[in-house]
């Protein structure tokens, strides 16, 4: 009788027990409460991707963190929440806000949670008013770092960040700042353009590629086009674009001239070289090519004026690339012309050029980084002044897609690479196997899909 007593009691206490457990379970909270209690974020909107939950997020940051006290501004981003326990992306878009809340291919490869960020400045994360000085590396770091800091309260396992062109620069600028902030940072086709005035951009566009006559075509297409200038101007006018911000259709023209090679290698590829007119081209044939390449929309008034602060960055810190007008110099009426300068408004005040910034993200890069995977493209200008690893680099790996353009990344890697990129990410983040799938047969990204990122 008594053993049965005990039984029954021992019974009993279990299931107190399980019911107690289950209470304290259910009891926990949700994500959207934890979200919603943390400080200074606001809930914009929420919905699902696939199984995953979603949410537009808003959180105020200091608009100069020197002042944290001062004025305030709400910078968006996004989340993509599969569960707390799961690794979580950094996702850095460098630019604005993606419309859409997809995960990058580190979030796939771990099966993982992603935030991704606006960056600062972009609208409608901005500041009014607006001092401009406060759009700095240092400042957009910072930014990152409190968005780590706040939701590190939520999610507890590894971090790693990301971004593609102006997003892994962003990445990589805040991992010199901050470190600590995440356990790895893989960060894709991103320039390093380490001296501005120092530039190899002019002279790899001359000669990239396996097939010289494309590049020379390429030229040639320059040279029409402003040899017919008068006849594409009247058919840029015609369709109602301005030009206020260049001074004229024909300074944008100008502009758009200059950029037509770099813009097809960036989100081309070797077979379109196929697509190139080549000499005597009529203009109803160079006006087809210029839309499927630059597009004539871009360099206008309103193509640019969503990029102010893109080239704000590049004329104050970042650098770009110097136009290389030497296939046309003797048709160029204004030289000199395609800056950063070129696409912000007189309104906005440009510093003295910080020759300092990138040298110094260099040498954190080459002596004191750690886990970084830098993945660039073979044929895509902006790889032409990669990141490098240097002495001090370490549990690091860089990596170039053969024949790649500005969507190149860890699946269109050769295999051998592929594996060493994909372990170490998965390493990184503490997961053990492969729990996500990388796209390896995806082909190159469409020149529609990449010109809308822009860079």
């Amino acid at each position: 009788m008594n053993r049965l007593v005990r039984s029954l009691l021992a019974f009993g206490l279990a299931s107190a027990q399980a019911v107690a457990v289950a209470s304290v379970v259910s009891a926990a909270p949700d994500v959207k409460d934890r979200i919603a209690a943390l400080p200074g974020v606001r809930i914009i909107s929420e919905g699902t991707s696939g199984t995953a939950r979603t949410f537009v997020l808003g959180i105020q940051q200091p608009a100069d963190h020197r002042k944290p006290r001062g004025l305030k501004f709400e910078q968006r981003f996004s989340l993509l929440h599969k569960a707390e326990s799961k690794p979580m992306v950094l996702h850095t878009s460098g630019y604005h806000l993606p419309g859409t809340i997809n995960p990058s291919e580190p979030a796939r490869l771990v099966d993982g949670n992603q935030i991704s960020v606006e960056q600062r400045f972009f609208t409608p994360s901005r500041p009014s008013p607006t001092d401009w000085d406060d759009l700095n590396i240092w400042q957009a770091a910072n930014d990152h770092h409190r968005i780590v800091g706040a939701f590190k309260k939520i999610y507890g396992a590894r971090w790693l960040s990301t971004g593609a062109s102006k997003g892994g620069m962003t990445s990589i600028y805040h991992r010199r700042f901050f470190p600590r902030d995440v356990d790895a940072t893989i960060a894709y086709v991103a320039p390093n353009d380490v001296v501005n005035d120092r530039d190899i951009y002019g002279e790899f566009i001359r000669n990239v590629g396996n097939d010289p006559t494309c590049n020379r075509r390429l030229e040639g297409v320059q040279r029409q086009l402003l040899q017919h200038r008068d006849a594409v101007v009247q058919r840029l006018e015609a369709k109602g674009y301005t030009y206020k911000q260049f001074g004229g259709a024909h300074r944008a023209l100008e502009v758009l001239v200059l950029d037509t090679p770099f813009t097809f290698w960036q989100y081309g590829t070797q077979s379109q070289c196929a697509i190139v007119p080549g000499a005597g081209a009529s203009v109803d044939d160079l006006w087809t090519f210029i839309d499927k390449t630059v597009g004539w929309d871009f360099y206008t008034d309103a193509g640019v004026a969503p990029y102010e602060t893109y080239y704000y960055q590049a004329g104050t810190q970042l650098g770009w690339p110097e136009a290389d007008e030497s296939a046309v110099r003797d048709l160029l009426r204004y030289p000199g012309v395609s800056v950063p300068r070129t696409m912000v408004p007189d309104s906005i005040k440009f510093p003295r050029f910080d020759r300092h910034a990138m040298k110094d993200v260099d040498r954190w890069v080459r002596y004191q980084g750690s886990r970084l995977l830098f993945v660039n493209g073979q044929n895509d200008p902006w790889s032409a002044e990669p990141f490098r690893l240097g002495p001090g680099t370490r549990d690091s790996l860089s990596f170039s897609v053969p024949g790649g353009n500005h969507g190149a990344n860890i699946a269109r890697l050769p295999e051998q690479e592929r594996a060493a990129a994909t372990a170490a990410v998965l390493r990184w983040a503490g997961v053990s196997g492969a729990v996500g799938a990388l796209a390896v047969d995806e082909g190159p990204d469409s020149l529609d899909a990449l010109r809308a990122r822009r860079g």
